[in-house]
């Protein structure tokens, strides 16, 4: 097996130029000689097309990828025939939102919450069909020049319809760690409300250029995440808005039975922030400290009620066993 270069034809695709190249694979722009459109492949390095574990979770990516229809998800085309693992999307000409960021670290609220509201109803498309992204970052979003964004990347979506082919069973976490959500780094697989966590950090990080949870390496990143509270967005940006700011902590609560239970509630704040109340923080630690005294109150009782119950078990089989009085000796006659 050999490295795929430009200027090569694989299959009806002439390529190109080299758009980008990450450690698993490379991506070039080319040209389908077929119908004269500009299309993007998405090309394994070779040491991956014999690895079986990459081989599935590409292979479920370019499923799920042509099964999608939303116009801010990039579509993945079908070739007629292919003689070799790559994937065929639409060619898309923008920026990824980590090159808009670099330029400018804060972005404008009008801005972050176009891109927001825009990610948020793409995800919303997506958990309806039963997919859940498990890896929304700036990287994994391009812009276009007339504004619009586009979903890539579904390397390691969860589509709850072809559940074997989309866990592995492992228990190490999937995910980037700065937007990874609590519960995906003890390994859990992760439901609509994992890409909720997702959309508030980004919101978060574009509204005050700073990441909720800072740390110098991703095991301590994982290990703050999964124990600590987020700082408030007002932490870094006086005077931020206290709708927002209730917004996007709700979205990043640790715990997710607190978060928006869909993209949909998420999305409709979005649209009509000045709608949502401040947050009183006050009210959500005394709601967590009640919670968490729910199990405890709960326990005494009900391990009473067991005891007693598999006692009153015992007594009832005991004397269900127990020869009765007035009842004949095995063997004897009446």
């Amino acid at each position: 097996m050999r490295e795929i270069t430009s200027g090569e034809k694989l299959d009806q695709y002439q390529l190109s130029d080299l758009l980008a190249r990450s450690g698993m694979a490379s991506i070039f722009k080319a040209t389908d000689t077929e119908s004269g459109a500009t299309v993007a492949l998405k090309i394994p390095h070779p040491q991956y097309e014999s690895d079986v574990v990459f081989y599935q979770r590409f292979h479920r990516e370019e499923e799920i990828g042509q099964k999608i229809d939303h116009p801010n998800i990039v579509r993945v085309l079908k070739p007629r025939e292919k003689t070799k693992l790559y994937m065929a999307m639409e060619f898309v000409e923008g920026k990824s939102l980590r090159a808009l960021m670099s330029e400018a670290r804060v972005l404008p609220t009008d801005k972050a919450l176009d891109v927001a509201r825009q990610v948020a109803g793409a995800l919303a498309y997506l958990h309806e069909k039963g997919i859940v992204h498990r890896d929304i970052k700036p990287e994994n979003i391009l812009l276009t020049a007339e504004g619009s964004i586009k979903l890539l990347d579904f390397g390691i979506a969860l589509d709850e319809s072809a559940r074997r082919l989309t866990w592995f069973g492992l228990s190490n976490p999937v995910g980037t760690p700065d937007y990874m959500a609590p519960e995906q780094i003890g390994g859990r697989r992760g439901d609509a409300r994992t890409d909720v966590y997702a959309v508030g950090t980004l919101l978060y990080e574009m509204l005050t250029g700073n990441l909720p949870f800072s740390s110098q390496n991703p095991q301590g990143l994982m290990r703050i995440k999964a124990n600590e509270d987020p700082k408030s967005p007002s932490y870094f940006v006086n005077n931020f808005d206290p709708s927002l700011e209730a917004i996007i902590m709700k979205a990043i609560e640790r715990n997710p039975r607190d978060r928006y239970p869909s993209a949909v509630e998420l999305l409709a704040d979005l649209k009509n922030p000045g709608a949502v109340p401040a947050r009183d923080p006050e009210a959500a630690s005394r709601r967590k400290r009640q919670r968490a005294l729910i199990p405890v109150a709960l326990r005494t009782p009900l391990v009473v009620v067991t005891v007693l119950g598999a006692l009153g078990a015992m007594v009832w089989l005991s004397h269900r066993q127990a020869p009765h009085p007035e009842a004949p000796a095995a063997g004897k006659a009446h």
